[in-house]
């Protein structure tokens, strides 16, 4: 990937790194919205209506009852630690963010990866800092690499991408700027007249 060219007030950047198309929600996403596909290009204008508006009907249905569900769990300690230990699980964590139920918002998931993915990059000789999260767009600063490893910051870039998907799979992308390049350049100088 070509890095972006560098400004006086923006870090380069050095490549972007897309959500994989893996896991059970992923999956299970996929094949609703061809199914969606499907009903939209159903001939008969009342009957894709129709079939749009159950749908929309289930979703909605599904989303009041895990609400329910959530606002009892957290009526007690034991509860609130279930529904903990619950949101642990993926596919339970993402039904969640698509309810918009999910108590963490993605900067919390974001730093949550980020800590998950650090004993990984540390052994390695890397580390990774979260440079910011606007609009689903994740922006971390990757430090040092392992030189023994010949594809090293491909390798530290690809677990932190693990581990952020992992926890915040409503991400949109995640930029990965040049470390290096953001601390030579030091604070950026304003001239105020």
């Amino acid at each position: 990937m070509a890095a972006a060219p560098q400004s006086d007030t923006q870090p380069e950047v050095v490549g972007t790194i897309s959500p994989p198309q893996r896991g059970e929600f992923r999956l299970q996403t996929e094949r609703v919205e061809k199914l969606a596909a499907r009903l939209e290009s159903a001939g008969d204008p009342e009957i894709r209506a129709t079939a749009l508006d159950l749908v929309q009907s289930v979703v909605e249905l599904h989303g009041a009852a895990l609400q329910r569900l959530v606002d009892s769990l957290r009526q007690t300690q034991a509860g609130e630690q279930a529904l903990n230990e619950a949101l642990e699980n993926d596919l339970v964590s993402s039904m969640l963010l698509l309810h918009n139920l999910h108590p963490d918002d993605i900067e919390t998931r974001v730093l949550r990866g980020i800590e998950k993915a650090r004993p990984y990059l540390k052994s390695h000789g890397g580390d990774v800092d979260l440079a910011g999260v606007r609009d689903g767009i994740v922006h971390i600063r990757l430090h040092g690499t392992c030189g023994s490893c010949p594809s090293s910051s491909i390798t530290l870039k690809s677990a932190v991408e693990d581990a952020l998907f992992e926890v915040a799979p409503d991400i949109v992308e995640v930029v990965s700027e040049n470390a290096a390049t953001t601390e030579q350049s030091g604070p950026q100088l304003v001239t105020i007249k």
